[in-house]
């Protein structure tokens, strides 16, 4: 199965600019293309996790990646999608930021000679004249087209800006800048991105003469139509520090049965063939099924080693064997907990296991949490300090287990 029809068979391609020579192109390894990402945080998040994979499933098939890191773009920030104005970034946390972004994607992407490339955008969109920028840029858009743009509609709704207003210019014009100086010739990324990229062929179309297409992959959707990667303390990352191993395999063990077979095809390695006979399992296996999903992308990210250890330690806690070993912990000072123990409200929103006060009030109310096995029921429960110098283990509904010791 040729690359682009296996894309196909994981449902990954949303729409394409020009289907038979996107097709050539990939099939053939004659790709030379880009993904963007814009360093809104100091880490990675699923959100960026299909795009990655799709850069690693395209160089596998010998296409040509550039890693676009986006330093310039990163001043402004993409308005798509959202329904407020991005908080602005100090030129320091930009450039932090994508140092940090570069070591993670490195870990799919194979750099070198003949292999994948990484720029930035702050090379050229920071020293770009104002008003030569008008006259060879801005005169190639129709104000009418981008006001219809997709990517604008949520914020038109409560306002959008002039400085983000001018994202779909930046993002074409570095879509030009790398066709002119780097050969690209097709641009990847989320649907959400789709007005923005097709900005970016149509100027190069006009400035070159030249043809260059797009393609977007499927967003990452669960059953009921909402974004995959988010939990109750927030993205799902993948920093280590941010998100532990053992989380961040719990998340995957956890999504939803309806979601698996979704996510085993758009996410992992394993082979379409193997993926279709997956399918083929009786409803009893559902629980093997995430079991794979989260162990296939935890060794993704994060390694064997660690893949292991996650596996182990959700295998030993929920045979009661107790292993915590390589559970998520929190480590308070004395003076934290007082010489009586801490309040559970506090424990919890300590952990980061609750928000807010009001939310871990809401989750002890419901009957939610326990600690060392023994359900939590009073709101004004102290968690002597014995009990934390000796690590106690806390579980939150059915699925999530958290150590917290001095």
């Amino acid at each position: 199965m040729n690359i682009y029809e296996e894309l196909q068979a994981r449902g990954l391609i949303a729409q394409v600019t020009d289907e038979k020579e996107i097709r050539d192109l990939v099939n053939s390894g004659g790709a030379r293309f880009y993904i963007g990402f814009d360093p809104t945080a100091d880490s990675l998040h699923v959100g960026h996790f299909m795009a990655l994979c799709l850069m690693k499933r395209l160089q596998m098939a010998g296409n040509k990646p550039v890693v676009l890191l986006g330093g310039g773009t990163g001043f402004v920030g993409d308005p798509s999608g959202r329904t407020d104005m991005r908080q602005m970034m100090s030129p320091e946390t930009i450039q932090s930021n994508c140092e940090k972004f570069l070591k993670q994607i490195g870990k799919f992407i194979e750099f070198g000679e003949d292999k994948a490339i990484v720029v930035n955008n702050a090379d050229w969109l920071l020293s770009l004249n104002y008003i030569e920028l008008l006259r060879e840029v801005g005169a190639c858009f129709s104000v009418n087209n981008m006001l219809r743009a997709e990517c604008y509609k949520q914020r038109m709704e409560k306002g959008l800006s002039f400085f983000e207003f001018n994202y779909m210019i930046m993002q074409a014009y570095d879509f030009y800048y790398l066709n002119e100086h780097y050969g690209c010739n097709m641009q990847f990324g989320g649907d959400d991105q789709w007005s923005n990229m097709l900005a970016g062929t149509e100027l190069i179309r006009k400035k070159t003469g030249k043809d260059a297409f797009a393609m977007t992959i499927t967003l990452l959707l669960n059953s009921e139509g909402k974004k995959m990667g988010k939990t109750a303390k927030g993205a799902v990352w993948l920093d280590p520090e941010k998100t532990t191993p053992f989380d961040f395999y719990q998340y995957w063990r956890n999504v939803d049965d309806a979601d698996v077979m979704k996510c085993i095809r758009m996410l992992t390695f394993i082979p379409v063939e193997e993926i279709a006979e997956m399918d083929k399992w009786e409803d009893s296996r559902i629980n093997e099924k995430k079991e794979v999903l989260a162990y296939s992308l935890t060794e993704l990210v994060h390694g064997k080693e660690e893949a292991d250890k996650a596996k182990a330690t959700a295998a030993a806690l929920f045979s009661g064997e107790g292993d915590d070993s390589n559970m998520p912990t929190t480590v308070l000072t004395a003076d934290m907990v007082g010489e009586d123990g801490i309040g559970i409200i506090d424990l919890l929103v300590a952990c980061k296991l609750a928000s807010s006060r009001g939310e871990a009030r809401r989750l002890v109310e419901q009957g939610g949490i326990s600690v060392n096995g023994e359900k939590v029921a009073n709101v004004n429960h102290k968690v002597p300090a014995s009990l934390i110098a000796d690590s106690a283990k806390i579980k939150k509904g059915r699925k999530v287990f958290h150590k917290v010791t001095f």
